[in-house]
């Protein structure tokens, strides 16, 4: 990928990552984009998701479990996951075989932490429903990498044979 592409991609991405949604509009992808900004906003008031957020900063960790509607805001790392990919993928990225595989295990992973964030402890923490998902990321992201490596292991060998 040439750097104007990098650097174009890399803005997309981060403008998902700030709202999904809005890489598919700086993308032209206006339809799709809108789509994704209104699930967004429904599942994030239907998840109490900002309280939640704000609550957490606050380090109100017990209060944040108990506003957050989980039915509703374990859609949230799937939507959000595949807004940044799919923005990335349209501004030119994702050419590499599998390169979608560490998206899609960071939301498995993110939806896993959250399933657990009422009461999974780390170090004796109760992380919540927004610090433990945010460390599942790295999970989801080192997990992808070592299954996309495989994969490309696994397909290149099976072309060379």
């Amino acid at each position: 990928m040439e750097n104007n592409q990098k650097q174009n991609s890399l803005e997309k991405i981060l403008w998902s990552i700030a709202f999904p949604g809005f890489g598919q509009l700086l993308n032209g992808r206006m339809i799709k984009g809108i789509i994704l900004i209104i699930l967004e906003v429904i599942i994030n008031l239907q998840s109490n998701f900002n309280k939640a957020i704000l609550y957490s900063f606050y380090g109100e960790i017990d209060q944040a479990i108990t506003i957050t509607n989980y039915q509703w805001l374990m859609f949230y790392p799937c939507i959000y996951l595949f807004a940044i990919w799919d923005a990335y993928k349209d501004s030119g990225g994702g050419q590499s075989p599998f390169e979608f595989i560490p998206f899609v295990t960071s939301a498995y992973f993110v939806t896993v932490g959250l399933i657990y964030s009422s009461t999974l402890e780390i170090f004796g923490i109760l992380m919540g429903p927004i610090w433990l998902p945010i460390l599942f990321v790295g999970v989801g992201v080192t997990i992808g990498l070592i299954v996309r490596k495989i994969l490309i292991m696994l397909f290149i060998k099976s072309k060379g044979t």
